[in-house]
């Protein structure tokens, strides 16, 4: 295994991912026969073969998927020492490699652009996902950073708090309970309820809400798409329990609304995160300064938009405001 090299891990790395020479010799920009060689003299120092044809493709021997797995780590590693190099010089570069749950997709992309507009050597990989699928890329190492609301139990984690987020209760303009003057947490219960699957950060808050109230919570309907709740619940559907940052385009149309509840939204906190005891890259270090000195200010902009749609609606519900203000 000493005389492998980097264009060998790179040929088996990319014939893994399309399954198929040809698509890994466009991947490459280089030839087809080419990606066969190199995929041959590593078998050649590996001493077994690493892929099978499969009808019109190609898998991977379970050599193959150990040799992968090994390939992903050597040539990332190789990769930071560059990026750590030219840290030395004064140069921020390199790959952030960053996951964020759902509810979050609509708050990174500003941080994300601010944050790489004045470094443009970095490179950014973000991945999207439920809060299961989010822990288990930190887990696997294939993300340096994670962006959710509460720091997992079951992993060692290093957590800032680096801003509030507000979460609502939210339904079309039509609903029968935007005719009442306040709306209990009670009469919600009374309708079909959109949420979030078990796990994700919004059902874990509204799930809070309701244990803090002494309250039963009955789910309506479960669904793991943000965007699933928004059309069911602007139809008429049910009442949803959403981030407010994930509804910003539905309350500009005029499409859902906040229920009139007291202290809705609800708070709750963004935490930004790394694996205890595993350094991170310098690029993925600068970026976590940024989040918590800039996170904040962020949501805040957000919010303002938010407050001016809320005017523009004539909205009586004074205690909306000043919660949402407030904190």
């Amino acid at each position: 295994m000493y005389h492998a090299s980097f264009k060998q891990l790179q040929a088996l790395l990319q014939v893994a991912r399309h399954e198929s020479v040809t698509r890994a010799a466009d991947a490459l920009h280089v030839t087809q026969p080419a990606v066969s060689l190199q995929l041959k003299l590593l078998e050649d120092v590996a001493g077994t073969p690493l892929t099978r044809k499969q009808g019109r493709g190609i898998q991977l021997t379970a050599a193959g998927d150990v040799m992968v797995g090994y390939a992903e780590r050597i040539l990332r590693l190789w990769e930071e020492a560059a990026d750590e190099v030219a840290a030395l010089k004064g140069v921020i570069s390199g790959t952030l490699r960053v996951g964020a749950v759902t509810t979050a997709e609509h708050l990174l992309p500003a941080m994300l652009v601010n944050f790489t507009t004045e470094r443009p050597n970095v490179r950014i990989k973000l991945q999207v996902g439920n809060r299961p699928e989010i822990i288990n890329l930190l887990t696997r190492h294939e993300i340096d950073l994670a962006i959710m609301g509460t720091p997992p139990r079951e992993l060692r984690t290093n957590a800032v708090r680096f801003a509030r987020h507000p979460m609502a209760f939210v339904a079309s303009p039509g609903h029968a309970l935007m005719k009442k003057r306040q709306v209990s947490l009670a009469d919600v219960t009374e309708e079909n309820l959109l949420v979030r699957e078990r796990g994700s950060g919004t059902r874990t808050a509204v799930e809070r809400l309701y244990k803090d109230a002494g309250l039963s919570l009955r789910i309506g309907s479960e669904l793991s798409s943000n965007e699933a709740i928004k059309r069911m619940t602007a139809a008429g559907l049910g009442v949803a329990f959403l981030s407010v940052h994930a509804c910003t385009l539905e309350f500009e149309t005029g499409l859902l609304r906040l229920l009139p509840i007291p202290e809705n939204p609800v708070v709750a906190d963004w935490h930004v995160m790394h694996l205890t005891g595993k350094p991170i890259p310098t690029v993925a270090a600068a970026f976590q300064e940024f989040v918590i000195e800039k996170g904040q200010e962020v949501v805040h902009q957000e919010l303002e938009g938010f407050h001016k749609n809320l005017a523009k609606l004539h909205t009586s519900q004074p205690t909306v405001s000043k919660n949402l203000r407030g904190r």
